[in-house]
């Protein structure tokens, strides 16, 4: 199994931001444009694999937190055997999520069947997980400037890491949902779950899949920079929940459902989360 880093895309110095002027989803804090110096970083091309992840276990004996916790987030159309997983409940206001037991990054589905193809992103990932792992890796997770800079190839303003034009159900530029949520996926991407790291084309930057696939972690705290009732209250519970900042979206997001795979969007989550459409990429120092 691999266990080396895959390649680095490098940025040098410069005056950059996160956010958009055209917000879609405005309550997630996406139109607010945060602006500051970033100096000089690498991204991972493409997100930890569960071959990569893999080793990191093997080696150090690391056990996840869905492991721990003994349950974990999976979207029940992964179940191809839904009569064998242990199902504690559903998610509130999202009946297509259920809580199974036993699932995490190596069973993803809490089911005998195993994670994708060693090349796929690992997923069931928390937070803590992917520091921990980066720590073993010698990286760090990135920033969600840095993050927004990298999937824009370190050019000007764009929607998506290969411009402006818009995905649709018949037109294909990265790994989300096509047709109607969550009940029929065309899959004319060619996948119904996660799709290999490496797939679909690089962005400016020879980045692959800043849109969709997983979501990915970053180092930032969750926290809407707003002073509308609703924030304050959704930053009160970010608080108090330790939540970090994902981004990119996953094989689930579609415009009519979740319409968080443009650069800008992000949502936030407990650093202890994991689930079936989570993973994360790693930031190093330019010159490792």
């Amino acid at each position: 199994m691999p266990d080396t880093p895959p390649p680095l895309a490098r940025f040098p110095a410069t005056e950059s931001w996160a956010g958009t002027g055209t917000p879609v989803i405005i309550d997630d804090g996406e139109g607010i444009i945060r602006r500051a110096s970033l100096r000089a970083f690498g991204i991972e091309v493409h997100c930890v694999s569960v071959a990569r992840f893999a080793v990191f276990v093997a080696e150090t004996g690391y056990v996840t937190e869905a492991e721990q916790i003994g349950w974990s987030y999976v979207f029940r159309g992964l179940l191809s055997r839904p009569n064998e997983a242990d199902v504690l409940g559903g998610y509130d206001n999202a009946a297509w999520w259920w809580a199974i037991r036993h699932a995490h990054w190596q069973y993803p589905s809490g089911t005998n069947e195993p994670a994708a193809a060693l090349d796929h992103p690992v997923s069931q990932i928390s937070w803590n997980d992917a520091r921990a792992f980066a720590a073993w890796a010698g990286g760090r997770l990135p920033t969600e400037m840095e993050w927004e800079h990298a999937a824009r190839g370190g050019l000007g303003d764009r929607r998506y890491p290969w411009g402006d034009d818009e995905p649709t159900d018949d037109e294909v530029h990265c790994n989300i949902w096509q047709g109607r949520f969550p009940d029929l996926n065309t899959c004319t991407d060619g996948y119904y779950g996660t799709a290999p790291v490496d797939a679909f084309a690089r962005n400016p930057a020879g980045i692959f899949n800043s849109a969709g696939n997983v979501w990915e972690w970053t180092a930032d705290r969750y926290r809407i920079a707003s002073l509308k009732s609703k924030a304050k209250a959704r930053n009160a519970q970010s608080k108090r929940d330790g939540e970090r900042v994902l981004k990119g979206g996953s094989f689930l997001c579609h415009a009519s459902y979740c319409w968080r795979y443009r650069i800008a969007a992000r949502t936030g989550r407990a650093p202890d989360t994991a689930a079936s459409h989570t993973g994360f990429r790693l930031a190093r120092s330019p010159d490792s």
